[in-house]
C-alpha cells in the first residue's frame, strides 16, 4: 500500500489524517516538524508527503526545497490556511504538486492524493517500460548510446521536474546548450520562455545592463528603458552559458538574485521579482577558480545545487556511428543530397580521431563532407579532418617537433599526420611518402594498418 509521511505540528489534526488515512488503507507516518519528518524520510521508503506550510523551526517552504534535495520525484502536497493562499502559490513554484486549503473535506485529500499517486505511478511505469524496450531517457536531438551519457540523461529526467538550480559541466562542444534545452522542456516551465546567454560573448560593461536591463538615462545612450534577460526569462528557465567568465561585479548580483529572485534594474530603485529557474555552464574548474580567488564560493554553493558533468566525446566514442548517422541524414536533407551513408573505413578515420571539439567538432566535420561529397556515400577522401598546429603548452622551449594533443596517444597521433599527408597529396601514395620522409613501401604498410585499400595490390 502507498506509504505517506504528513508533517503538522497542531497534534489533533495529525492524529485525525493518521487515523482516516490509515482506515483507507495507507500507510502513515506523522511528525510534528520539519526536522523530524526529514528524519523519517531519509529512514523510510515514503511515497507521498503531506506537509503544513506554517511550521515551528524550519517552514514549509525550506522544507520542500529539503525535501526535493533528497528525492527530486517524490510529490508533495501542501495544506494552508485561505489567507495565506500565495504561499501555496510559491510552494507550487518551487515543486509541490498540488495544494489543500483549510479547511478541507477528508474526501478531497483523499481525491488530491490518489491523484497524485497514480500520477508518480504512472511516469515510474513509463521509465520502467523504456528501460525494457532498450529506450531509456530518449530526447530529442539528443543521441545518448553510452553509459556515460545515459548517467547524464537519467540524472536529466529527474531534475527537470524540480526547481533546483543546475550546474553543467564539461568541455567546449559536448553539447551543454543541449542538456539545459532538455532540462526546460521536460520542466513544467515547459510552456515559458527559454532565454540563453553567453556570458563571453558580452563586454563586460555591457554585462549588467543584459542580464537585469537599465532605466532610461542610466547611462549615455540610454534614451529608453530596457528590460534585461532575467526579466525577459520571468515563468521559464535563464540558461548562463560559460559562468566561469563573468567578472566579480556581476557576480554579486548573480549571486543575491540566486538567493531572493529579485533585483534592481541599472540606473533603478525599483526592486522587480522573477520566477526563473537557472541553469549554469562552464567549460572551466570552478574549484580552481574558487582557490584563485576569481570564483566567488558562495556563489558557486548557490549554482552547484544539482552538478551534472557531460563527458567529452573521446570518453564515449561508441556513440560517434550514431552520431555520424544522425548528422549525416540531417545535411543530407538540408542540401537535398542522395547521401545514403558512409564507408566502414571512413567511420574507423572518424572513430579513430581525438576529437579536442568534441560533438560540435564532429558535426561541423560531417557537414563539411556532406558538402564536399559527389557520390552516395560519404568516403575517406570527402573527410578534412583538423589537426592543429602544436601550442606552445605543448612542446618546450626549442623544440620542432609537436607533441601529441591532450586525449591523443602517440599511435593515434602518427595515423593523423599520415592521413594529413595522404589529403595534402590528394591520394598520391608517392607525393605522400615524400612528405612524410618514407618510403613507398613503408607507407604503404603504414596505411594497410589504417585499413586503407592498396589499389596496386587489388589490381595483381
Amino acid at each position: 500500500m502507498p506509504t505517506l509521511l504528513i508533517i503538522e505540528d497542531e497534534a489533533k489534526m495529525r492524529r485525525l489524517l493518521e487515523l482516516n488515512l490509515s482506515e483507507d488503507g495507507f500507510t502513515v507516518y506523522t511528525a510534528a516538524d520539519a526536522e523530524a519528518g526529514l528524519n523519517t524520510l531519509r529512514q523510510e521508503k515514503i511515497d507521498l508527503v503531506v506537509t503544513d506550510l506554517k511550521l515551528p523551526g524550519m517552514n514549509g517552504l525550506e522544507l520542500l526545497q529539503a525535501v526535493k534535495r533528497t528525492n527530486a520525484t517524490i510529490p508533495v502536497v501542501v495544506m494552508t490556511a485561505y489567507g495565506t493562499v500565495e504561499t501555496a502559490v510559491e510552494a507550487m513554484k518551487a515543486g509541490a504538486s498540488d495544494y489543500l486549503l483549510k479547511p478541507f473535506a477528508l474526501e478531497e485529500m483523499k481525491l488530491i492524493l490518489r491523484k497524485e499517486l497514480d500520477f508518480h505511478r504512472l511516469r515510474e511505469e513509463n521509465r520502467s517500460l523504456r528501460e525494457a524496450l532498450g529506450e531509456r531517457y530518449r530526447f530529442q536531438n539528443i543521441v545518448a548510446r553510452s553509459p556515460k551519457m545515459q548517467e547524464v540523461l537519467a540524472t536529466v529526467e529527474r531534475v527537470a521536474p524540480t526547481h533546483s538550480t543546475v550546474l553543467l559541466g564539461g568541455e567546449s562542444g559536448v553539447g551543454k546548450d543541449l542538456i539545459a534545452r532538455a532540462i526546460h522542456e521536460h520542466s513544467r516551465r515547459a510552456g515559458g520562455p527559454f532565454i540563453k546567454i553567453n556570458c563571453t560573448a558580452i563586454p563586460e560593461n555591457l554585462l549588467e545592463s543584459e542580464l537585469f536591463g537599465y532605466e532610461r538615462g542610466a547611462f549615455t545612450g540610454a534614451n529608453t528603458s530596457k528590460p534585461g534577460r532575467f526579466e525577459l526569462a520571468d515563468k521559464g528557465t535563464i540558461f548562463l552559458d560559460e559562468i566561469g567568465d563573468v567578472p566579480g561585479s556581476i557576480q554579486v548580483k548573480l549571486l543575491h538574485v540566486l538567493q531572493d529572485r529579485q533585483f534592481e534594474r541599472l540606473g533603478g530603485t525599483k526592486t522587480l521579482k522573477v520566477d526563473v529557474r537557472v541553469i549554469a555552464a562552464t567549460n572551466q574548474d570552478l574549484r580552481a577558480a574558487l582557490e584563485q580567488g576569481t570564483f566567488r564560493q558562495d556563489l558557486y554553493y548557490r549554482l552547484n545545487v544539482v552538478p551534472i558533468s557531460i563527458p567529452p566525446l573521446r570518453e564515449r566514442k561508441e556513440e560517434i556511428p550514431y552520431l555520424v548517422d544522425y548528422f549525416l541524414a540531417r545535411f543530407a536533407r538540408e542540401s537535398d543530397k542522395p547521401l545514403t551513408g558512409i564507408t566502414p573505413a571512413a567511420l574507423k578515420l572518424l572513430a579513430d580521431f581525438h576529437w579536442p571539439g568534441n560533438v560540435r567538432e564532429l558535426e561541423n566535420i560531417i557537414e563539411r563532407a556532406t558538402a564536399l561529397s559527389t557520390g552516395t556515400v560519404i568516403d575517406v577522401a570527402d573527410i578534412r579532418l583538423d589537426i592543429s598546429p602544436p601550442s606552445p603548452s605543448t612542446a618546450s622551449a626549442g623544440e620542432s617537433t609537436p607533441f601529441p594533443p591532450e586525449g591523443m596517444t602517440l599511435e593515434q597521433f602518427e595515423d593523423e599526420i599520415i592521413r594529413e599527408a595522404l589529403r595534402r597529396a590528394g591520394g598520391n601514395k608517392s607525393q605522400a611518402a615524400r612528405l612524410l620522409g618514407l618510403s613507398r613501401n613503408a607507407l604503404r604498410y603504414r596505411l594497410s594498418k589504417l585499413g586503407v585499400p592498396d589499389e596496386e595490390e587489388s589490381k595483381r
